[in-house]
C-alpha cells in the first residue's frame, strides 16, 4: 500500500515566481538539481509546510549565475519586466507543496491555506505517491517531469 501524502501543485509561470518571491521571499535552500525549497509554518493550524519548486526534466543551471542566485535573479528580473537568464519555463516545472514533517492534513483544508499563504489557487490538489514518483526522477536520471507525474496522480483523486 502506496504512503499517499496530501499535496498541491501548481504550474510553474512567470507570474507565479513573483508571488513566490513577493510572498516567501528568497528559498531556504537551492539543489544543484534545480530545486528551490521554502519550509514555513503557514499550513492549517500553523503546521509546516515545504513548498518545492521543482526543475524542469534534465535542468541545466545557466552558466552566468550560481545555484544560491538563480532563484533570487529570475525573479528579480521577471518583476522588474526584464529578461531572465533564462525563462522560467526552461528552468522549473511547477511548485507543489506538502506537510512538511508528515502532520496530518486533507487535501482541501490544505489547498486552502496554500491560496492564502500564496496568493494563487493550485492547480490541482490530492494525494500523491511521493516514493513512487522519486524512483522514477532517479531510475530517469531527472529525465521526468515531478510535476506532470504529480499532476497525472491528483487527477485520478
Amino acid at each position: 500500500m502506496p504512503d499517499l501524502v496530501p499535496t498541491c501543485v501548481w504550474r510553474a509561470t512567470p507570474g507565479l515566481v513573483v508571488a513566490l518571491d513577493d510572498r516567501f521571499g528568497e528559498p531556504v535552500d537551492a539543489y544543484v538539481n534545480g530545486s528551490q525549497v521554502w519550509l514555513r509554518d503557514d499550513g492549517p493550524a500553523g503546521i509546516a509546510l515545504e513548498w518545492r519548486l521543482h526543475p524542469v526534466p534534465g535542468f541545466e543551471r545557466p552558466a552566468t549565475v550560481t545555484t544560491y542566485d538563480l532563484f533570487p535573479s529570475v525573479a528579480l528580473a521577471v518583476a522588474q519586466g526584464e529578461e531572465p537568464v533564462a525563462p522560467v519555463e526552461a528552468l522549473w516545472d511547477g511548485l507543489e507543496v506538502f506537510a512538511a514533517y508528515g502532520d496530518e492534513v486533507e487535501p482541501a483544508t490544505l489547498a486552502a491555506a496554500a491560496t492564502e499563504a500564496l496568493g494563487i489557487a493550485p492547480d490541482a490538489a490530492g494525494l500523491a505517491d511521493h516514493v513512487r514518483i522519486g524512483d522514477e526522477w532517479e531510475r530517469s536520471n531527472g529525465r521526468i517531469s515531478i510535476v506532470a507525474a504529480l499532476l497525472d496522480q491528483l487527477a485520478g483523486d
